[in-house]
């Protein structure tokens, strides 16, 4: 698995696997997901990942 922040489009892309791609589906305007065709999951994409709370994955609160 590896992520990629674009900063300058706010896109979050999580790359779960490598399987090639064979579906696309958006649940909405701002999440994508790409599907192998053993029905796995191989890509996330959430667009304005930022501004949606999605970015950064962890976020740290001051104690």
């Amino acid at each position: 698995m590896h992520t990629i922040y674009d900063e300058a489009d706010d896109i979050l892309t999580v790359h779960l696997s490598d399987k090639q791609i064979v579906k696309e589906i958006s649940q909405d305007w701002s999440t994508h997901l790409s599907y192998a065709a053993d029905g796995s999951i191989v890509e996330v994409v959430v667009l304005d990942a930022h501004k949606n709370g999605a970015w950064p994955l962890v976020k740290t609160h001051a104690a």
